[in-house]
């Protein structure tokens, strides 16, 4: 479940960085329905013309993926500017590779083996036999980036491509089409937040992503198909609810207070004269009681879901 969340959040930018590791890429046919996916896009509603469009994304994606729902294209064309993660220039900046990896690196002379048991360990090595990475190389790096890495390859061979996922695709839509572009954090931020996992949190999500490798990657193939028909609910009961069981403290640290940071960059955009702003985060963000979409809510916004194929099917 640790790795679901981490996964969810600095996916797209282990995905940049991990080239020295990836993994071989086998994908198999894809299965999805021809309908555009089923958009987690809610509605903003400010003063004067002011409008937030909130997107929900996830950072890898398959070319059936597109193209995407009217509403999210009537969206991107109401809006002015569009709001990312991280801006356009630091994901797409050769230095953040360099910088990820030189983060990840273990420095003190140690080796990754020290800090797995021994049961993760050989997991690992079974792994990288079987996938001809290179053991002596990840045994130079921290455990969160060869777990984020291992995510990353899994589900490439599952043929989801972080170069299709939601973020870039909007980064390229908004430069294309002249509009400006900005980032609720920036990069240092999201590396230092992995980096700063304890060696437990760390040596769980490598476990977990050896385990969900071995489970065929069953997960990531149903969060995908989740956020392709815009189950909102299934989506936040199985990742948000269990992450904030099960590890409160980290879940506090990586959702609720850069939801409660990213707030207040907001509320300026729901000010008059600002026209649209397309928001494009990941998804875990805009759900639950903490996500972003219910504090614009408490702050006595008008929000409300866009999602005409969620009215087709009312009876």
């Amino acid at each position: 479940m640790l790795m679901k969340l981490l996964l969810r959040s600095a996916v797209f930018l282990v995905a940049c960085a991990a080239g020295p590791l990836a993994i071989a890429r086998d994908a198999p046919a894809d299965t999805s329905a021809g309908k555009p996916p089923v958009p987690l896009l809610w509605k903003v509603t400010g003063q004067g013309d002011a409008r937030l469009y909130l997107l929900g994304s996830f950072h890898l994606l398959k070319p059936q993926d597109y193209p995407l729902s009217s509403d999210v294209e009537q969206a991107f064309e109401a809006s002015q500017r569009v709001l990312f993660e991280v801006t356009p220039e630091e994901l797409q900046s050769p230095q953040m590779a360099s910088q990820m990896v030189q983060v990840a690196t273990r420095k003190d002379g140690s080796e990754l083996k020290r800090d797995l048991d021994s049961p993760t360990w050989q997991k690992l090595q079974a792994y990288a036999t079987q996938n001809k990475l290179p053991l002596a190389q990840l045994q130079g790096m921290k455990a969160w980036f060869v777990g984020l890495t291992i995510t990353v390859g899994q589900m490439q061979k599952l043929g989801l491509d972080p170069e299709l996922g939601l973020d870039r695709h909007f980064m390229q839509r908004a430069q294309k089409a002249g509009k400006k572009t900005a980032g609720l954090e920036d990069m240092s931020s999201q590396i230092n937040l992995l980096d700063g996992m304890s060696v437990q949190e760390q040596r769980q999500m490598l476990s977990e992503a050896l385990d969900e490798a071995g489970k065929g990657d069953a997960q990531a193939q149903m969060l995908h198909e989740a956020w392709r028909r815009g189950d909102d609910r299934l989506l936040w009961n199985r990742m948000g609810v269990e992450m904030r069981q099960k590890y409160p403290q980290l879940y506090q640290r990586i959702n609720t207070d850069r939801n409660d940071a990213w707030v207040p960059k907001l509320l300026p955009y729901l000010q008059a004269g600002q026209g649209g702003t397309l928001v494009v985060v990941g998804g875990l963000h805009l759900l639950g009681n903490d996500g972003v979409v219910e504090k614009l809510r408490a702050k006595g916004y008008k929000v409300e879901r866009v999602c005409s194929a969620c009215k087709a099917k009312r009876p």
